[in-house]
């Protein structure tokens, strides 16, 4: 690899660094071709990139990035690393179900794990897996917001019938009455 296409990875992770909100380091040795191109694929389908970058050109971009420090130390062996940009824990999904499908136990692990600065162990990957969806909490967000309302509406509409009750029963009061 020449100096230039070693900047060139350099530049290229830096870039991808400062946009991530989610990274994964994994470990992938005796990974096939036909199995790697399958992780890759269920990558591209949640707009996640995969890449395997040398350790050393990694380290540099990292530092080059700054606040990584917690990282480093788990660039030993082969390392893919999975960039997330909008769901920093749809790569968790994707590499714990590939982890948990038959004969690839032994085949990737997830070394570290990234989310907005945190730094998780990749022990810690089935924990991160079941972590709702951004949609999810701005769901629940949105709902726990819209539930007040709901209850004032509610109540307002019961002050008014109550009101319409109570009018109509003066109107045949007054009807009887006379």
């Amino acid at each position: 690899m020449t100096k230039e296409q070693k900047t060139q990875v350099i530049q290229d992770a830096v870039e991808r660094l400062e946009r991530v909100n989610g990274l994964y380091l994994a470990s992938f040795s005796g990974l096939t071709v036909e199995k790697a191109n399958n992780l890759r694929s269920e990558f591209f389908k949640a707009g996640v990139d995969y890449r395997v970058i040398k350790n050393t050109l990694f380290k540099l971009a990292l530092e080059q990035v700054g606040g990584y420090d917690d990282v480093i130390p788990y660039l030993k062996d082969q390392t893919g690393v999975v960039f997330a940009y909008d769901d920093p824990v749809q790569p968790a999904r994707i590499l714990d179900k590939f982890v948990k499908e038959k004969g690839n136990e032994d085949i990737l692990t997830v070394k570290v794990a990234v989310l907005d600065k945190e730094v998780f162990d990749g022990s810690r990957l089935s924990e991160l897996a079941s972590l709702p969806t951004r949609d999810d909490l701005i769901a629940s967000i949105i709902g726990s917001i819209g539930a007040p309302a709901q209850g004032i509406v509610g109540a307002i509409n019961g002050v008014m019938s109550g009101i319409v009750y109570a009018l109509d029963a003066i109107v045949k009061q007054k009807e009887e009455a006379a």
